[in-house]
């Protein structure tokens, strides 16, 4: 094998985790930004599922609402997600380290990306398009 298809084969891997290792994801986390309101909770990792859910309103009346899990599919972790308590969709784990994970799923409308990027006490979620574009980001403290 030559070191240049090493490399492109190393490249394609996806990357080597276990759900244990978004134990950093667990809790609960709140923003509340000019009376608009947003909690998403994540249990710890048990099973080799951690589940989640995510809700957002302004004042006391709830916009949104998403049932979350992360678990093994195909292998590997992914984020499932069911916005409103619909259909499940699937985003597969593109990157991880630390203190982030990023999930993709480029045949999905959008989002194609979510990531998660820990910092401190602050948690910070972005969806995007898979190239990046069209990025919304939210940031929340540890409850």
């Amino acid at each position: 094998m030559t070191a240049a298809l090493a490399t492109l084969l190393l490249a394609a891997t996806p990357p080597s985790a276990g759900v244990a290792d978004l134990a950093w994801l667990a809790g609960e986390w709140v923003s509340d930004v000019d009376g608009r309101w947003t909690e998403e909770s994540w249990t710890a990792p048990r099973g080799g599922t951690m589940i989640g859910h995510s809700r957002s309103g302004r004042g006391d009346e709830l916009r949104e609402f998403e049932f979350l899990r992360i678990a093994v599919d195909g292998g590997a972790p992914a984020y499932i997600a069911q916005p409103g308590g619909g259909a499940p969709v699937v985003f597969r784990l593109a990157a991880h380290d630390a203190a982030s994970a990023t999930f993709e799923n480029a045949a999905h409308d959008y989002p194609q990306r979510i990531r998660y990027v820990l910092s401190g006490d602050t948690l910070t979620a972005t969806i995007s398009a898979i190239d990046g574009s069209k990025a919304r980001s939210w940031s929340y403290s540890r409850r």
